[in-house]
């Protein structure tokens, strides 16, 4: 049985990571991929297309932490709950090339982010409470998504924009990564149907904080 004492400090760990979160103030652990990057110059309308894929792209690493402090917080194991951190911190340096790449665009984050982040929170906690199993199952699902996502962003990308395109490659290269572990460590493979009403879900979110 769990110690009271250390459900609470992780508790309010996972309250102080949220605020980070919400608020930028993570600091990325590996230095960005486009550090090195020149700004290429681009139209208003290519600079409003990209923004509103980076705005996209951040809302989704917002969600993938709330999702794994949720599932880490229920976790059944020791290992899954390891995994699910250790995704996490590398999810932490996405939030911020994200974010930096957005101030880059004189862009800001979508206003929808605290709303992102509580809902899947919420389900985060539900997977876990389902089992370490189901919960890597939707880890693995959720990033399958994640990479078809990106995949359609790099394809749509201006073509001179490699300082997007490189963070946008190393981010799919992680999640791809993320999902083979879940896959490794025995996660459930949710079924296709179950998958196509998550990816409703997710181009629903996409849609709307592509341009809010």
């Amino acid at each position: 049985m769990r110690n009271s004492n250390s459900f609470v400090d992780e508790l309010i760990g996972g309250i102080d990571r949220s605020l980070k979160t919400l608020t930028g103030g993570y600091s990325a652990t590996r230095p960005s991929p486009a550090a090195s990057q020149q700004e290429p110059e681009l139209s208003d309308q290519e600079r409003k297309h990209v923004a509103g894929l980076m705005r996209v792209n951040h809302a989704g690493e917002i969600c993938a932490q709330a999702l794994y402090e949720g599932q880490a917080l229920t976790a059944k194991s020791a290992s899954a709950k390891a995994s699910l951190l250790h995704a996490a911190g590398e999810e932490q340096d996405h939030l911020s090339w994200c974010r930096q790449r957005l101030e880059q665009l004189d862009a800001r984050p979508s206003v929808f982010d605290p709303l992102f982040y509580g809902a899947s929170f919420a389900l985060g906690v539900g997977a876990g409470l389902l089992g370490d199993r189901v919960s890597l199952g939707f880890v693995e699902a959720t990033e399958d998504q994640v990479v078809k996502h990106l995949e359609e962003h790099l394809a749509t990308l201006p073509e001179q924009d490699e300082k997007s395109r490189v963070i946008l490659e190393e981010m799919r290269a992680d999640e791809s990564r993320h999902g083979a572990n879940a896959l490794a460590q025995g996660a459930s493979v949710f079924p296709q149907p179950l998958k196509n009403m998550m990816s409703l879900v997710s181009k629903a979110m996409t849609q709307t904080t592509y341009r809010i």
